[in-house]
């Protein structure tokens, strides 16, 4: 491994050891099962996808084929048999599979791979291929550009302060023969492992510039999927806050329109505070005046025969004028004694005699009684006219 894909190699690890520190995975693992528990087992079955291992090991001239965790062989054939054979071959042996889920590791032999144990300081977590390459001639009789190697972080006891890591080397010597018959037989894989009873062992020891080149169209249409959830949620939360807005206008609507009833019914009210104020400020006047019906019917009654009147006026403050002419106007104060509508009559200016008529013209004022008073004086008016015999 160049000095040149130290950097990306490293950027890649960092953002992996990232990911798997985080909640993410578990949540993710936990909600993907709860998922598809909801669904039918024979969806389950066709969808349940995920990333399939299988272990390409070399032995002797011969390839042999199996899926990881798997002692039995899935197919064997000849690594002298041409690219085409070959490549047939395996496909006949993965059939079934997914492509998209498919991986394939080649795996060594552990006997060819040194794994010398490290302690190293929790600060090397993100630079652990330079830390690799640092303790290569301290840990291995080897130098960084005879080997490929892979440095994997171990869940084992460690002093505080310091984390357990592997150092996984082999010399290129030994694996590059292999990768070149690799080559020849036109097949790719995705990591290049140690074999572990019927497992990997989770290193990595492809050089970069061999890491094959993918199409992911599941992948792309879980991005278009997930594009158009967004897009849906979006146009949901769009929906939403249009509806939100139509009711929020038809509230103002029917608040308008009650606001306008309740308008209405306040001037209603008012106005019937007005008519009823209106009849009873009447009614009170009623209550505490007397009727010019009334004056006039006791002024007529109590003029003689012989007089009349030539003019009438009752003020607002219960004053009554009255104008005529009599035979004998200096009696008419006496007449007016008993009145139970009129008090306080008296003669305003002088008694004149009419000279067409021969009669004496005069002019009275008199204040009108209170309703109460008045109808008191009728009743006993009344009583006394019934009493006489």
């Amino acid at each position: 491994m160049n000095s040149a894909t130290l950097p990306l190699r490293s950027q890649l690890d960092r953002a992996r050891r990232a990911w798997r520190g985080s909640p993410l995975p578990r949540f993710i693992a936990w909600w993907s099962g709860e998922l598809a528990a909801l669904l039918p087992a024979r969806w389950r079955t066709r969808f349940g996808g995920g990333l399939a291992w299988h272990l390409l090991q070399l032995d002797d001239d011969e390839w042999v084929l199996r899926r990881a965790g798997d002692a039995q062989p899935l197919a064997r054939w000849s690594s002298q048999l041409d690219a085409a054979s070959q490549q047939v071959a395996l496909r006949d042996a993965l059939r079934g599979v997914d492509n998209e889920d498919l991986r394939l590791a080649l795996v060594l032999d552990p006997a060819a791979v040194l794994r010398p144990r490290l302690q190293l300081p929790l600060a090397a977590r993100d630079n652990l291929l330079q830390i690799g390459a640092f303790e290569m001639d301290r840990q291995t009789p080897f130098r960084v550009e005879q080997v490929r190697y892979d440095v994997r972080e171990l869940r084992a006891a460690a002093p505080a302060g310091r984390f357990a890591a592997e150092l996984v080397v082999v010399p290129r010597a030994t694996l590059d023969p292999t990768l070149a018959r690799l080559a020849s037989s036109g097949l790719q894989v995705d990591a290049i492992d140690v074999a572990v009873g019927v497992d990997r062992l989770g290193a990595n020891l492809l050089p970069p510039e061999l890491l094959p080149r993918r199409q992911h169209p599941r992948q792309r249409l879980n991005l278009a999927l997930g594009a158009a959830a967004i897009v849906l949620l979006v146009l949901t939360l769009l929906q939403f806050l249009h509806n939100r807005n139509a009711a929020l206008e038809q509230m103002r609507g029917e608040v308008e329109g009650m606001r306008a009833e309740a308008a209405q019914v306040a001037s209603l009210r008012q106005q019937l505070q007005d008519n009823a104020g209106a009849a009873g400020f009447l009614a009170e006047r009623k209550r505490v005046t007397v009727s010019a019906l009334a004056v006039m019917q006791d002024i007529s009654q109590r003029l003689p025969t012989n007089a009349w009147l030539e003019r009438l006026s009752i003020d607002n403050s219960g004053q009554v004028g009255f104008q005529g002419q009599s035979p004998q106007a200096a009696r008419l104060v006496d007449a007016f004694k008993g009145s139970p509508v009129l008090t306080d009559a008296n003669f305003q200016g002088t008694i004149q005699v009419d000279p067409a008529t021969g009669k004496e013209r005069f002019y009275m004022v008199a204040h009108l009684r209170k309703p109460t008073e008045a109808k008191g004086k009728v009743a006993t008016a009344s009583s006394t006219a019934g009493g006489s015999p």
